[in-house]
């Protein structure tokens, strides 16, 4: 069975940064695009960055562009997000998604994703 853990989440104060990680393992062999999402109090899950295949492919929603930083480890099967000049209004539940891949591209629609974490805490005090 697929396991998808985010972890690295936690209390950070406004300004601060944190560095997120995901790790997923019994992925079936093949290649995979995969996600950062968030879902704040009351909202709805929105995406926030992906990778494709490539490591060059990658996507980010326009409203977190030059704060936060997709990466990963292929050897690790680990996903980073790099959130750095964080705000109140960025406490969410992040999450992170995996789904098979059949051409280099990402979205952050979370429809496209099957695969997923059960999601880490992000507080941002002001």
């Amino acid at each position: 069975q697929v396991q998808v853990v985010e972890s690295g989440g936690g209390l950070v104060q406004a300004g601060g940064s944190l560095r997120l990680s995901c790790t997923a393992s019994r992925l079936p062999w093949g290649l995979y695009r995969s996600g950062w999402f968030r879902q704040a109090p009351g909202k709805r899950r929105e995406g926030v960055s992906c990778f494709g295949v490539s490591d060059t492919t990658t996507s980010y929603a326009p409203s977190v562009k030059g704060r936060l930083t997709i990466s990963r480890d292929n050897a690790k099967n680990t996903l980073y997000l790099q959130m750095n000049s964080l705000k109140p209004e960025h406490t969410a539940v992040y999450y992170c998604a995996y789904d098979r891949a059949w051409i280099d591209r990402c979205t952050l629609g979370d429809n496209d994703y099957t695969h997923w974490g059960q999601g880490t805490q992000v507080t941002v005090s002001s």
